[in-house]
């Protein structure tokens, strides 16, 4: 079993129907620096992990749904768990920003072992965006 110290950065690479957008969504709004490249493609530094915009217009977006505490949750997102300090700042700043959010900022399951902070919100090309912090960050996979 892996440990928080033993983490080992991710990649993912997403499609997206605009590079300069996913540029200015990515590494403006969302403050990740960029990497390599080309004219299909830029490498973003997301907390640490790699993840990789390919342009590819018209396979962006989410699409099934899932209830999870009273909200439709997008079933194809990804994101990362921040410190509740950092997740705070982040929903602050986005809020300042005028993000339009899919969910709201809140404290999802309050009270119980996976009480978290989370937000959903879309980029530029739809894809849905998640990011949340653990009120006990030593129970992130607590049942």
């Amino acid at each position: 079993m892996q440990t928080a110290a033993a983490l080992h950065p991710f990649h993912m690479a997403f499609p997206v129907d605009d590079l300069q957008q996913a540029r200015e969504f990515y590494g403006g709004l969302l403050g990740c620096s960029e990497g390599r490249s080309s004219d299909e493609w830029i490498d973003f530094n997301f907390y640490g992990h790699q993840i990789v915009a390919h342009l590819a217009q018209g396979q962006a977006g989410h699409g099934a749904e899932s209830s999870v505490d009273n909200h439709d949750v997008p079933v194809r997102h990804f994101g990362v768990v921040l410190s509740m300090p950092e997740w705070q700042s982040l929903a602050d700043r986005l809020t300042q920003a005028k993000v339009k959010f899919i969910i709201e900022p809140y404290i999802r399951f309050k009270g119980e072992v996976g009480e978290q902070a989370t937000m959903f919100f879309l980029d530029p090309s739809g894809n849905a965006i998640e990011f949340k912090a653990m009120a006990q960050p030593d129970r992130l996979f607590a049942k």
